[in-house]
């Protein structure tokens, strides 16, 4: 699928072929489950199988364009409204509970099922992890440790 992804965008930059958006969505779809494989791929498969993550990997494959930007859409919401979350101070406050809510409903479109326990375990891996503890604090130091506690309360699990 890959090799005749990229077959197809060389023709196509060589003016050979047309591609269509359907053909690049497939391989924008594929890329990213290539690159994230690539970067994460070994250590998920240690930590949560290889069954979840061929799951994971099957429903990012099979998004539609419309899911997609509804993931997109729901991303950008989780950011903004994190943000707001983080002035407040309170991670148990209704902005912050929201932002958990807004995480929970991203993760639904690449879990294959979710449970609250699972939900804390990522929420304290992006602080344990310095790549996505990076992530979120570089809206501001301390974001990934605010969006565990939001998520801790949001699930009602703590350690």
């Amino acid at each position: 699928m890959l090799i005749a992804n990229v077959e197809k965008t060389i023709a196509l930059t060589e003016g050979r072929m047309t591609m269509t958006d359907k053909e690049k969505f497939e391989g924008f779809k594929q890329k990213l489950i290539d690159d994230n494989e690539k970067k994460y791929g070994e250590e998920a498969r240690k930590k949560y199988g290889d069954d979840a993550v061929n799951k994971s990997n099957e429903k990012v494959k099979n998004m539609t364009q419309e899911e997609y930007e509804d993931v997109t859409r729901l991303e950008n919401e989780l950011t903004a409204t994190l943000a707001e979350a983080y002035k407040t101070g309170d991670p148990a406050g209704v902005i912050a509970q929201r932002a958990a809510d807004l995480h929970k409903q991203w993760l639904t479109y690449f879990w294959s099922e979710y449970s609250k326990e699972a939900h804390a375990g990522l929420a304290q891996m992006y602080v344990d992890d310095e790549r996505f503890k990076a992530y979120y604090d570089k809206m501001k130091p301390g974001t990934a440790e605010f969006l565990r506690d939001a998520i801790y309360v949001y699930t009602g699990f703590k350690k």
